[in-house]
Formats: C-alpha cells, sequence, structure tokens
C-alpha cells in the first residue's frame, strides 16, 4: 500500500462523519423541531436497519423518507401502498417475450437501494408479507431464482394509526424486521410558526442536496459495527432483555435478535455523537425505538412510556 493510499484510507472515517453530520443537519433543517426523530433516522441508516414511521396523516411521514433518501445520496423508488396491490407490483414478474420465446423477469420498485413503502398498512397481509425476504435476505426469490437487491438496502415504511379505516395491522414478523419504529408527533409552536412563515416542506426537498453515497455510507456502518461494547454494557444490554422476558409481566420479551438490534442501534447512536464507544445512556436513547415494536406495548407513544417504566427497573452499570 503506498503512502497515498495510506492517507486516503486514514481520511476516509474524518471525511464519513463530516458527511454524516451534514446529512442530519439537512434533514433537521426539512422537519424542523423534531431533533430527536432526526438522529434516530440517521442512527438507524448507519446501523444498516429498516425504519418505520408511524402517525397520523400530514405529521412529515413521507417527506421525512424523503429527505433521508435525497441526503444518502442513493437510488429511490417510492411505493404507494393500497388495498388493492398484489406481491408482484412490489417485488417484480415474470412475463413471456415472444422475441426470446421465454419469460423475462421484469424487476419490482423494491429493487432500488432506498425504497419508501408509503402508508404500508393499508395493503393486505399477503402483499405486506412479500417485503419479507427483501428486509431479511436482502434478495426476492421468483419462480425458485433468487435475485440480489442492490447494496445498501434500506425501507423506510410509514404507517397510519391501526385504528383508521382500512389499515392491516403489521404481523409481528414483520414488525421485528424494522430496526426502529418511530413517531413524529405534532410540532411544537415555534416550529409550526416557521412552517407556516416558510415554503411548503415538498419544495425545500428538491434543494436538498447529498451528503453521502454508498462509499460513504459503507465506511460509516463499517465504523458503527467496530464502535467498542465494553462487558458491562453488553452485561446491561442482557439485563434489559432479560427483564423484558421474566420480570416486566409483558406476553413475550425481547428476543436475542431484539437485543443485537438495540446493541446495533446503540453503537450508531454513539458514532453520531463522535464516539468510539458505547455508553449507557446511549441504550436508553435508542431503547423505546427498537423494543416498543418487539415488545407490544402498544403504539409509539404508549411504547415510549412503558419502555421508559422498563429502563427505570433495570439499574445502569
Amino acid at each position: 500500500m503506498n503512502a497515498i493510499t495510506a492517507t486516503l484510507r486514514e481520511a476516509a472515517p474524518f471525511e464519513a462523519a463530516a458527511a454524516l453530520q451534514r446529512a442530519t443537519q439537512s434533514v433537521g433543517g426539512i422537519l424542523l423541531g423534531k431533533d430527536e426523530a432526526v438522529r434516530l433516522s440517521c442512527a438507524c441508516l448507519v446501523a444498516g436497519g429498516h425504519l418505520l414511521i408511524e402517525d397520523l396523516p400530514g405529521m412529515g411521514k413521507t417527506v421525512l423518507a424523503q429527505a433521508l433518501a435525497r441526503v444518502a445520496g442513493l437510488q429511490f423508488n417510492r411505493v404507494q401502498f393500497t388495498s388493492d396491490m398484489l406481491p408482484g407490483d412490489l417485488t417484480g414478474a415474470a412475463v413471456f417475450s415472444r422475441e426470446r420465446e421465454e419469460f423475462v423477469f421484469h424487476p419490482g420498485p423494491v429493487f432500488a437501494q432506498v425504497l419508501l413503502a408509503d402508508e404500508i398498512n393499508r395493503a393486505s397481509p399477503k402483499t405486506q408479507s412479500a417485503l419479507l425476504e427483501a428486509m431479511e435476505e436482502r434478495q426476492v426469490t421468483n419462480d425458485g431464482v433468487s435475485r440480489p437487491l442492490p447494496k445498501p438496502f434500506f425501507v423506510i415504511a410509514t404507517q397510519n394509526p391501526v385504528d383508521q379505516s382500512s389499515t392491516n395491522p403489521l404481523p409481528e414478523a414483520q414488525l421485528d424486521r424494522f430496526l426502529m419504529r418511530l413517531s413524529l408527533g405534532y410540532p411544537d409552536m415555534a416550529a409550526e410558526l416557521e412552517i407556516l412563515r416558510g415554503e411548503d416542506r415538498r419544495t425545500l426537498l428538491k434543494r436538498v442536496e447529498p451528503a453521502l453515497n454508498a462509499d460513504l455510507l459503507a465506511e460509516l456502518q463499517g465504523q458503527a459495527r467496530a464502535v467498542h461494547a465494553a462487558e458491562p454494557l453488553l452485561a446491561y444490554v442482557r439485563a434489559l432483555a432479560e427483564h423484558t422476558r421474566h420480570g416486566a409481566g409483558l406476553v413475550y420479551g425481547l428476543s436475542p435478535r431484539g437485543a443485537q438490534a438495540l446493541l446495533a442501534a446503540a453503537r450508531a447512536w454513539a458514532l453520531l455523537d463522535g464516539r468510539d464507544h458505547v455508553l449507557p445512556g446511549d441504550v436508553q436513547a435508542v431503547f423505546p425505538a427498537v423494543a416498543g415494536h418487539r415488545l407490544g406495548l402498544g403504539d409509539v407513544r404508549e411504547a415510549a412510556q412503558a419502555a421508559h417504566e422498563l429502563l427505570v427497573a433495570v439499574p445502569m452499570p
């Protein structure tokens, strides 16, 4: 390895960190007054997970998803889920070609680096399940042939509250595929006044410049995986998981995969703070978003309160 290559490799972490900071600031400039939701969304992206945004219509769910896709500088497809949507409308289908005298696979919109699944819970359970393999295995199988999805592959799904008409609750197996679930909520007075004074958020979206690309994102994801978690920190994550299983009176607790997800999200949160090690506060910061939908704690707001009670019950190291 020559000196120039070594210098470039040494500079890569700093370039990626600066790009991540620009990306977070850029998204925060579009979604005013929602700094925590923006940070959680960016942490989810850096951790290599998928994001579920649950809230009432008109709260900025789609704007947040589109802003994330734009600043990430990745190939982007948006799919509006409806009750009559079929799995093939998402994954693609084989169509007979007269010229070639054979069936030719036509990829669906899921073949993108960022997929916005808008109002995912308005589709039928069969169509919702078409995303399971894509989200977990990063591939789509059609007629016995598995086709890899682009790298990176990041699903941002939005959903309306399940008590609204024409919605179908996501099954637990699919909820578990999402690293985080979060809600935006109403903006505070200052943020809403700024929104009313300024331009439409969708107009501002068109001006968002990419701060990342596939290579920088891969660098950041590698850095996140390398963030150090000391043994006491691992014991704390294990204690939280154990408490949800036996000490909290829940129907079911956090699975080993859920505990791994919690640690991965905490590592990404630490990286956002510019640290190379995880603190207990990082675990606490991401716990409601990571654990709430896995523990059946209700909607996002109910889950946040229940998660706080779980955190209080387990001593920090």
